[in-house]
């Protein structure tokens, strides 16, 4: 998430009332989680192990809870709950604001486009033109939707990301201030649930197709002309590449890659990253070749105990 304008680290660490480590006017262009951070961003860490991760990524305002040595050319913002401080920001950056309309004002619409009742469209949202959104779709704060793109009923586009810390008094949640970006002929089915970046995008790429009841987590990418099958469940910060078909009730692990025009068959577990140009299929995920032989060698096991007698 970029700001609008740039802060200086001084601004930025009044917001949140903490120390910094750094020249006061040194430019603050916008907050990212590790993943996503360029030049300019603000990246936190509240955990020892995450800490040269963090020191050493493209990011240049470290929010950190322990002083340490600054790398040369960043900063550091002191904080004794950087989870906290980063919520501060998006709060303070991106905050939440009720709608009074079913279409807000803001929301930009282009020509040809359909958008059947109940619907609800939320502020800071394009779409291109020559759309049809179906009855009861949410369309949150900022989504971004291209040409040709046809949304079913029922499904929802940048709701938060699930994305907790634990705390001895419960769960509390790191803010999402983040978007959902729909490319050019895009097809998404009824009651999909596509879930906004914590600060950086979701993006559904051009040409792809996604049945029903499929969940997008927050901050993956999916690439183009993907087929993607109902009651698919797509963990966080995941990357799909082009032209990959994913088959019904496949689920993944977050943070992996699934390569270009690899092939997931149905039920899978894609527990870890597999390369393009493969079919796989199971939990634990393999090519699908190896596991159906391995099935038909268990299948054998009564067979192999007789002839040992």
């Amino acid at each position: 998430m970029k700001f609008s304008k740039i802060h200086s680290l001084k601004e930025i660490a009044a917001l949140i009332d903490c120390h910094y480590i750094g020249n006061d006017d040194f430019p603050v262009y916008g907050m990212n989680e590790i993943h996503v951070v360029t030049s300019g961003d603000i990246v936190f860490v509240d955990h020892p192990k995450y800490y040269d991760k963090a020191l050493q990524s493209a990011a240049t305002v470290v929010l950190i809870n322990k002083e340490v040595d600054c790398p040369e050319g960043k900063a550091l913002l002191i904080s004794n709950d950087p989870f906290r401080d980063f919520n501060k920001l998006t709060h303070h950056f991106r905050p939440f604001v009720s709608a009074n309309t079913s279409i807000s004002e803001s929301a930009i619409i282009g020509e040809g486009t359909v958008i059947q009742p109940n619907c609800f469209v939320g502020h800071y949202v394009t779409i291109g033109t020559n759309c049809i959104i179906h009855s009861n779709v949410s369309i949150y704060d900022n989504c971004v939707i291209g040409d040709n793109v046809i949304i079913q009923a029922g499904t929802i586009l940048g709701a938060d990301a699930f994305y907790y810390k634990k705390r001895p008094e419960g769960y509390d949640q790191l803010l999402t201030g983040g978007r959902v970006v729909i490319k050019n002929d895009v097809g998404i089915g009824a009651l999909c649930t596509i879930d906004k970046g914590v600060t950086g995008d979701t993006t559904i790429g051009e040409g792809t197709k996604i049945d029903n009841q499929v969940h997008v987590g927050h901050d993956t990418i999916i690439g183009k002309k993907c087929l993607i099958a109902a009651q698919t469940g797509i963990a966080g910060c995941v990357i799909i590449e082009d032209e990959v078909t994913i088959w019904g009730q496949v689920g993944t692990t977050s943070g992996i890659t699934i390569g270009t025009k690899a092939v997931i068959l149905g039920q899978t577990g894609v527990t870890k990253s597999v390369e393009g140009g493969k079919s796989y299929f199971g939990t634990p995920i393999e090519e699908s070749r190896e596991k159906l032989k391995q099935l038909a060698n268990i299948k054998r096991i009564p067979e192999i105990l007789k002839s040992i007698k």
